[in-house]
């Protein structure tokens, strides 16, 4: 999902706000629900919504069949949920908001009356089925929900430009239960689902798997008859009603060998309307060949994919039919990438959502890198990395007390489940060194839990078993963990021409303390030739060393934007790596703590000296670890000095304390 925020996107007190994905790679928010600004939440862990009754049945599937208008939000009609008992049940329940008032419900075809609610449950008590039964409760209702922000289920605007009215939903992530009866629980899918939307003559509706019908009914009503045979998660399921005009294309992905993908469009029937968005349009075909390629064929390609146009702030991935809110090529890409990853392969709770936001955006950035090219994909991989380290903390795994209603901007944060996780996707294929293996991994994971539910875990499985590598210290580190690295790095050139990096790492957080990783590094040489070469990052100190036949007098970090980190300081210095008394110092400028790292390993006792720039002593100790912190927080913003010595040598080096924030 895609959010494209507002104006007050710029008010620093906004906490519900997004930023748009546009043309120039601003990639700060994308799917319907990013957001940027959300950085300090008032969780609650005791926030606990849904009754445990939801949890006695399996959904087999959904017929939907209400009326709908493209002017209000009001809807009217039945729904019958078909399931599977899976223990004795007495209590069926299901979830609907108050403001929709039940007319009738038939439990397997008799009436109960004597339901009741408990906040957005309805619980009706039913003589008890056993294990097993199977199950279908039909229930008539009406209502108008509320419209209160971007998350209301169903939403009614209008377009100043083309003169339309439309309605349309948005479920995700708690919101399905404002405009229809449903268990919202992401692991248990529906095998399939029938949504059949009466509405005015004058309009059309859109939503998931095939339009079978379209029934005439008299008094100026038409009834849209969608299926889908595919699984589908409660959330993915939906409706958009407008007069559209329906611009239909095809892809020909190469494994179909001939055979069509259906690319159906519901647009605004207005004139100029197709001629303005034609071409973007147009380019879902070669993005749909080109996912079909990269990762397996499109799962439901015996249906369709395809648009609904709308005035939503962004994009939803519906399941074969997005709802959007424009047609730019980001937002056409990044909801594609979603029928794989979100739709077909969905994340198992919502504290794994990487599984959809994260391969989504770097979906998006796949489509850049091959169909625009290398500079482009390094351009908005960019953009990405440095959103994510916009502020030093957060994890993209979201722990499960900051999962309830309300904080629904922490689950779709666009610095971290979108920008963050993508960038440690493209870090993770720069780990496997292996474009193919990358690849295989992907469309593995899409063999294994299509039609399903996700974690990252299960994400991380696939990689290694297609690999053969271990990447439980990458999840630990990027995944689970927080922040980034900051380096500071020093280099030269000894008599015999044999190049050495000093590579001091600290963290931008104080949750994760190390990261172990690949780079790369460009060396340009005095001769004004350069090469490329990794070294791999294993502790917060690192000297590497390489025998050339020249010299380096410059070196570029991490040249084509593989990986994520800041570079605090690269200088060229004449030192001699080996000393007993080596060290370096990191982050240097530093806020709050210093780190000294020391490349001896040997437990030698050091005492360390720290003085001001008036040779003042402020602080004395003595170590024989070979990290050693100090508090910087309560020095004033200046120029340092920091000396080590083990009795008969001393080594100084200077560090300069930032303002505090």
């Amino acid at each position: 999902m895609k959010r494209i925020a507002t104006l007050f996107i710029f008010l620093v007190s906004a906490i519900l706000a997004g930023a748009q994905w546009n043309e120039d790679f601003n990639i700060e928010g994308k799917c319907s629900h990013a957001s940027t600004v959300v950085e300090k939440i008032n969780f609650n862990p005791d926030y606990n919504w849904q009754s445990e009754y939801l949890f006695d049945y399996n959904v087999s599937s959904y017929i939907i069949d209400i009326e709908v208008s493209d002017t209000t939000t009001f809807v009217e009609g039945n729904v019958i949920i078909n399931c599977t008992a899976i223990v004795p049940l007495d209590t069926f329940a299901f979830e609907l908001i108050p403001e929709h008032q039940i007319d009738s419900i038939l439990f397997n075809g008799t009436e109960y009356t004597n339901y009741y609610r408990e906040g957005d449950n309805v619980l009706v008590p039913v003589i008890e089925v056993s294990t097993g039964a199977s199950i279908s409760t039909q229930i008539y209702y009406h209502g108008k929900p509320p419209t209160s922000g971007f998350f209301s289920g169903v939403t009614n605007d209008s377009s100043a430009a083309w003169q339309k009215n439309v309605t349309w939903t948005l479920s995700e992530p708690f919101s399905a239960k404002y405009w229809f009866p449903v268990k919202q629980d992401l692991q248990d899918k529906a095998d399939s689902a029938w949504v059949f939307l009466t509405t005015s003559s004058s309009n059309m509706v859109g939503s998931q798997g095939l339009l079978t019908n379209v029934v005439e009914l008299g008094n100026d009503k038409l009834r849209y008859e969608w299926k889908t045979k595919y699984p589908i998660d409660y959330y993915l399921i939906s409706f958009a009603v407008a007069d559209y005009q329906d611009y239909s294309n095809y892809a020909y992905p190469t494994e179909m060998e001939g055979d069509s993908i259906l690319i159906q469009n519901f647009i605004y029937n207005a004139p100029g309307n197709l001629e303005i968005k034609k071409d973007p349009l147009d380019s879902t075909i070669e993005i749909m060949e080109l996912y079909c390629d990269l990762y397996t064929l499109y799962p439901f390609y015996e249906e369709k994919y395809g648009h609904c146009e709308t005035q939503l702030g962004g994009g939803m991935e519906h399941q074969t039919m997005s709802t959007m809110g424009n047609f730019s090529f980001h937002l056409i890409a990044h909801e594609l990438g979603h029928m794989w990853f979100g739709d077909n392969v969905t994340c198992a709770t919502w504290s794994d959502i990487w599984i959809n936001e994260g391969f989504a955006t770097y979906s998006d950035y796949l489509a850049n890198e091959f169909i625009f090219g290398w500079e482009a994909g390094k351009a908005f991989i960019s953009k990405a990395q440095n959103n994510a380290m916009s502020f030093p903390d957060g994890s993209i795994y979201i722990p499960l007390d900051e999962i309830y209603p309300g904080n629904e901007w922490r689950i779709f944060s666009g610095r971290l489940s979108y920008d963050k996780g993508a960038a440690i996707i493209h870090m993770l294929r720069h780990e496997i060194q292996n474009d193919d293996a990358f690849f295989d991994v992907l469309k593995s994971f899409q063999t294994n839990f299509g039609g399903s539910t996700a974690t990252g875990e299960d994400f991380k499985e696939i990689a290694e078993d297609i690999t053969g590598m271990d990447f439980g210290q990458f999840f630990d580190q990027w995944y689970y963990g927080q922040g980034y690295p900051l380096y500071n790095f020093k280099y030269w050139t000894d008599e015999q021409n044999t190049f050495y990096l000093s590579s001091t790492q600290s963290t931008s957080s104080v949750h994760t303390t190390m990261y172990d990783m690949l780079l790369d590094f460009r060396l340009r040489f005095t001769d004004g030739t350069d090469t490329l070469v990794q070294f791999r990052q294993t502790e917060n100190l690192n000297v590497f060393s390489m025998a050339f036949n020249k010299k380096v007098n410059h070196v570029d970090v991490d040249p084509e934007q593989w990986t994520m980190e800041e570079v605090i300081s690269i200088s060229l210095v004449e030192e001699v790596p080996m000393s007993p008394l080596y060290f370096t110092l990191g982050p240097n400028p530093v806020k709050s703590k210093l780190n000294v790292y020391f490349l001896n390993t040997d437990s030698i006792p050091r005492i360390i000296d720290i003085t001001n720039i008036g040779g003042q002593q402020i602080f004395t100790a003595e170590t024989t670890e070979n990290c050693f912190e100090f508090n910087a927080s309560g020095l004033r913003s200046g120029v340092y000095f920091i000396s080590v010595s083990n009795g008969s040598n001393t080594v100084t080096k200077k560090f300069v304390k930032s303002v505090r924030h």
